[in-house]
C-alpha cells in the first residue's frame, strides 16, 4: 500500500450508527471523504435523510435507513438494508447511545438500567453478531464501537452510562479475540466531553466547562472531527494491526489531575 493510500476507504461499505448527528455524522462524512459508501442511521428518518442528502452534495455515496438501535428487528432491517443496497459491510461504528440519567447509583431506577443497559450495550452484541459473521466470509473488516472515558474512571453523576462504556470497551476485546483470527478487526474509542449536542449541557455551562478543562493539557474540549479522524485511521489500511484497542480521545484528561 502507498502511504498516501494509507487512510483511503474506497469501495468499503460503513454502517454507522446515531449518525444524523454529533460523532457519528462527522464519522460518516469523513469516511465518506475517503471514499466509503456510508449509511446513514438514527431513529429519525427525515434527520438521516438530511445528512446522507449532504453527503451525496459534497460527492460522496451515502443513503438514510433510520433505526431504533433497541429494537431487534430494526438492527436486522438495517443490516438487510444495507446488504441490499451495496452487497457488503466493511466497516461496522456502533456509535448510538443513551444517557437517560443523570445522578448518583442510588437513585438509578430499574427502568434507566434498563434503558441504558439495552441501548449502549446489548444493541452492540446484537449488531456485531448480525454483521461480523459476513465481514468474515470475505476475510476481512473492521468494527469501531464508541465508548467513552466515564467507563474508565468513576463518577458521581453518570455511573451508569459509565458502567455501559467500560461494558463496551470488555465487548471489544472479546470480539477482537473471538473474530482475529478471520481478520476482523475490533476497536473501541473513548472520547472525554465533545462539543456535541448530547453534551450541549455541559460544555454550555461556563462553570461545568471551567472545571472540566482546568485538568486537561490542552485546555479544551474536543470536537468531533477529532473523533472522526481516529475512526478513519481504525478502519482503514492505517490500522490494519491495532485490534482489541481502546483510543482514549481526551485531550490528556485521563492521565492528568491534581494531586
Amino acid at each position: 500500500m502507498k502511504y498516501g493510500d494509507l487512510f483511503r476507504l474506497d469501495g468499503q461499505v460503513a454502517l454507522i450508527t446515531g449518525s444524523s448527528r454529533g460523532i457519528g455524522r462527522a464519522t460518516a462524512e469523513a469516511m465518506a471523504a475517503q471514499g466509503a459508501r456510508v449509511v446513514i442511521s438514527s431513529r429519525k428518518a427525515d434527520a438521516c435523510e438530511a445528512t446522507a442528502r449532504a453527503i451525496r452534495d459534497d460527492g460522496g455515496e451515502a443513503i438514510a435507513v433510520p433505526c431504533n438501535i433497541s429494537d431487534k428487528a430494526q438492527l436486522e432491517g438495517l443490516v438487510d438494508a444495507t446488504l441490499e443496497e451495496w452487497g457488503q459491510i466493511d466497516i461496522l461504528v456502533c456509535n448510538a447511545a443513551v444517557n437517560p440519567y443523570f445522578g448518583p447509583m442510588s437513585g438509578l431506577t430499574d427502568d434507566a438500567y434498563e434503558k441504558t443497559m439495552n441501548a449502549n450495550v446489548r444493541s452492540n452484541i446484537w449488531l456485531c453478531n448480525m454483521v461480523v459473521p459476513q465481514m468474515a466470509e470475505r476475510d476481512g473488516g473492521s468494527v469501531i464501537i464508541i465508548s467513552s472515558v466515564a467507563g474508565l474512571k468513576g463518577t458521581d453523576k453518570i455511573g451508569i452510562y459509565g458502567i455501559t462504556k467500560a461494558a463496551d470497551a470488555a465487548l471489544t476485546r472479546n470480539l477482537a479475540v473471538e473474530w482475529g483470527p478471520k481478520n476482523v478487526r475490533v476497536n473501541c474509542l473513548a472520547p472525554s466531553i465533545i462539543k456535541t449536542d448530547m453534551a450541549r449541557a455541559l460544555w454550555e455551562n461556563p462553570e461545568i466547562y471551567n472545571a472540566a478543562i482546568k485538568n486537561y493539557p490542552l485546555r479544551r474540549i474536543g470536537e468531533v472531527q477529532e473523533v472522526a479522524g481516529a475512526a478513519v485511521f481504525l478502519a482503514s489500511g492505517a490500522g490494519k494491526f491495532t485490534s482489541g484497542h481502546t483510543l482514549v480521545i481526551d485531550g490528556g484528561a485521563t492521565i492528568s489531575g491534581e494531586f
